[in-house]
């Protein structure tokens, strides 16, 4: 009996994920790791304001326009786009602000890294904010572990350069720390469309940018060159629109938790990037920290370290 059950379960594990959700969760790691490296392009002639509010703006017409021809509709109630004004301040105006600003200083790839501590900061939320998920002996070793790379990260080159650097690290954190609130915030929208919140989301962050960017940054005196346009264009249209289409998708065939392996992507993206197309050169402890918080991130999601111990299982009733 037991050898069966072993089988049983380790056939579960192997029904995880299939070869079209592995692709698809590839391609949005390259579409969230391409929107560092299109910010590090556009930052050098745009405000941030001016960034995240074209971002959001041209992101939400494209899923807007996506929604009315799928034949869909947004809903009307006050009180629902009050809470999509919410979900965009935490998931869109706040971390998309403090990260564009941080990457006037520091690296594009550095600045994802330290964005992938998202799932740290979401882990700690939810064991205090909601009864289903707890933290075990396991997760709270990869939060330590997590936490341990983030140090490595901060704690080397920053405090010797210039305090800008390190504020703008913290920055990133602070996005991370955001986006682990919209998760979090965003379980009260589970009976809606998923395009419909995300389009929502974007909608209310487009009217929450529109006067901070207008009067604050002034866009209308800018004069881009042909590079930061595309590079504006890129991160609303693939690396927003395009990667909420493709995030959706694989929240239905693969699951919540399935999309923490993103976060293992997309510093390598975003590293790759930065180094062929900016120049870009990390130190030797920007590699050290994503490989521990990497190693964090694994002991809190677990699935590899359940997969290990069914094979030893199964190798042991085989003998």
């Amino acid at each position: 009996m037991k050898p069966q059950k072993s089988r049983r379960r380790s056939e579960t594990v192997n029904r995880i994920m299939g070869v079209q959700d592995w692709a698809r969760v590839i391609i949005l790691s390259m579409l969230w790791g391409g929107s560092f490296f299109f910010v590090g392009i556009a930052v050098k002639e745009v405000p941030p304001l001016t960034i995240v509010f074209f971002r959001v703006v041209l992101a939400s017409i494209i899923l807007l326009t996506i929604v009315y021809l799928k034949g869909g509709k947004m809903p009307t109630l006050p009180a629902l786009w009050g809470g999509f004004l919410v979900m965009g301040a935490l998931n869109n105006l706040i971390p998309f602000s403090l990260i564009v600003w941080g990457q006037t200083h520091i690296e594009s790839g550095l600045a994802s890294i330290l964005n992938g501590t998202t799932p740290i900061f979401s882990i700690v939320l939810a064991h205090f904010l909601t009864k289903e998920e707890r933290l075990t002996t396991r997760r709270m070793s990869g939060v330590l572990i997590a936490w341990l790379g983030v140090v490595v990260l901060i704690g080397i080159n920053s405090l010797r350069g210039s305090g800008i650097q390190l504020f703008s690290q913290i920055a990133i954190l602070g996005a991370a720390l955001s986006y682990a609130c919209a998760a979090i915030y965003g379980r009260r929208f589970k009976s809606l469309s998923p395009l419909v919140v995300a389009t929502g989301m974007l909608t209310g962050s487009a009217i929450m940018m529109t006067p901070m960017a207008l009067f604050v940054d002034q866009p209308w005196n800018l004069s881009p060159d042909i590079g930061t346009i595309m590079a504006l264009l890129g991160l609303a249209a693939i690396s927003t629109s395009l990667a909420y289409i493709i995030y959706f998708k694989v929240l239905a065939t693969a699951g919540p938790t399935n999309l923490l392996l993103v976060t293992f992507l997309i510093p390598l993206s975003a590293i790759l990037l930065g180094a062929i197309f900016l120049g870009e050169r990390l130190g030797w402890n920007a590699f050290v920290g994503m490989g521990l918080i990497s190693i964090g991130l694994i002991a809190i999601d677990g699935r590899l370290l359940k997969r290990f111990k069914l094979k030893k299982e199964v190798w042991y009733y085989e003998i």
